[in-house]
């Protein structure tokens, strides 16, 4: 191991050589390992992680999982581009581990659905025995990357970008870290960024940039064809997060970086910077693709809106019933890309689902459980379970007030008193609450055997609230059919 006071960064590349590169002035003294031309490191004995929570010792010795990981994502639809073939050879069980990082900027308080593919492909990482690096964008989520934009995104005070960085380390540390993997670790560019004056990265950075090769990429190309233009400050993402790469190239170890295909332009900009800069080899952008619907929307919106990954934004429960209304004709696509069940059985439930005997929604059972449990952990899925069966028209659970508040939050709802609700009957009820539109209407769903009162089906149009129907005194919950539901809560 060598100290790099100066940031010096000792490469293999066909015959040994040094490159100093220091951009921060007050620069302290780290140790990386050699690397190859492939990128491989050629001694891992251990690299001291800094992040905005601290130091992290991170030992890296390799625990090989289950294969060379290009071929595992490749044969999952979870690579879309590479930028060198060699990432192959560099991923073989025959090489050390790598370190693969992704980068996620504070936008919001929680990730999204749109993050988690993200997720999913460093975790694959992890169990092929490799090193993963998650970057919060604490710098960059200040600028705001236009990838896939068509206008400039809000900008965020230092307060919000703060509690937002929070958000995203809780959700990824719990992700990640679950089952005590500790094969990872989280950094904040904001800790080497604000080291860095302007007129540094000019000297440094920005001598190295095509102002020709910044233009044709497509982000940048599609902005400036647009109406609104693209600001200067907008313009100079690409290189920002390309400097992330170099940084962390240099000083982390980290040979490879993984992003969303609408990413290439700003992954190829930082594999540049560290060709042309450090004269080295061995730095490789990967991209997976967007999650898309069969029909070519994307996936990740719901009617209100992102799909967050915090519990605290949004339900395990909304979450397992988010994928449990998954179309066949996505199913067995989605198990593969978002889940980490082995093909042959993802296979079998696919010939499963052609079969006479096939119980509908079995399929979207098993990717709603798994990918619960990825993101909420076993408890979650419990919670969710348990409340989908609940809440189940017709279910012989009994419903209990803790139940159904728990979900509350997750279901339309309203607050009558006591008086507005006793003695009143369902067929009012259910139009003054807003679940249907008309008396009519709540008398045709009834006689259809639609209409349920606390799980129970209601066969008379004559039904009036008694005191037994008010769950625990606190609340009754109204169905119309298996999807609209309504939480009346009584006060």
């Amino acid at each position: 191991m060598v100290s790099l006071a100066a940031r010096t960064l000792l490469c293999y590349n066909r015959g040994l050589s040094s490159i100093s590169f220091n951009l921060r002035r007050n620069a302290t003294s780290i140790s990386v390992p050699f690397c190859d031309g492939v990128g491989r490191c050629a001694s891992f004995a251990s690299v001291q992680m800094h992040s905005a929570a601290g130091e992290n010792q991170v030992t890296s010795t390799r625990a090989w999982g289950v294969g060379n990981v290009v071929e595992v994502l490749e044969q999952r639809g979870l690579i879309e581009s590479i930028t060198n073939d060699n990432l192959r050879s560099a991923c073989s069980a025959e090489g050390p581990p790598l370190r693969v990082y992704c980068g996620f900027d504070p936008t919001a308080e929680s990730l999204h659905l749109g993050n988690l593919l993200g997720i999913i492909v460093l975790s694959w990482f992890q169990k092929c025995g490799h090193k993963s690096v998650a970057l919060i964008g604490g710098a960059t989520g200040r600028i705001g990357d236009p990838s896939g934009k068509s206008a400039e995104r809000p900008k965020l005070d230092v307060e919000t970008l703060e509690k937002n960085v929070e958000g995203i380390t809780n959700t990824l540390k719990t992700i990640l870290g679950r089952d005590g993997d500790n094969s990872f670790v989280i950094l904040n560019n904001y800790d080497w960024w604000k080291d860095i004056t302007l007129l540094d990265f000019l000297k440094n950075v920005g001598r190295y940039a095509r102002v020709g090769a910044m233009m044709s990429k497509e982000s940048v190309r599609k902005r400036l064809e647009s109406e609104q233009g693209m600001s200067f400050t907008e313009f100079t993402y690409q290189l920002l997060q390309g400097y992330d790469f170099l940084y962390l190239f240099q000083n982390q170890g980290v040979s490879v970086q993984i992003g969303g295909s609408d990413q290439w332009g700003n992954i190829t900009a930082g594999t540049e910077l560290i060709r042309k800069i450090l004269q080295a080899e061995g730095a490789y952008g990967l991209t997976f693709p967007l999650l898309l619907k069969s029909d070519g929307k994307k996936f990740g919106k719901s009617e209100d809106g992102a799909i967050w990954l915090s519990p605290t934004m949004l339900s395990p429960y909304k979450f397992y019933q988010y994928f449990f209304t998954v179309p066949d004709s996505d199913v067995v696509r989605f198990l593969k890309m978002l889940t980490f069940l082995d093909m042959k059985e993802i296979d079998e439930i696919g010939q499963e689902m052609k079969a006479p005997t096939y119980l509908a929604n079995s399929a979207q059972r098993k990717l709603a459980e798994e990918l619960t449990r990825f993101v909420h952990g076993q408890e979650g899925l419990d919670e969710a379970v348990m409340a989908t069966e609940a809440l189940k028209p017709g279910s012989d659970t009994k419903l209990d007030w803790e139940t159904i508040e728990g979900i509350a939050e997750d279901l339309p709802s309203c607050s009558l008193s006591y008086d507005e609700v006793l003695y009143i009957s369902l067929i009012d009820l259910s139009v003054s609450t807003g679940l249907l539109d008309s008396k009519s209407a709540a008398r045709r769903l009834l006689k259809q055997g639609g209409l349920y009162l606390n799980n129970s089906r209601v066969d008379s149009e004559g039904k009036r609230i008694e005191t037994h129907d008010i769950v625990n005194g606190k609340v009754l919950l109204l169905s119309a059919g298996k999807k609209n539901k309504m939480v009346v809560r009584i006060s």
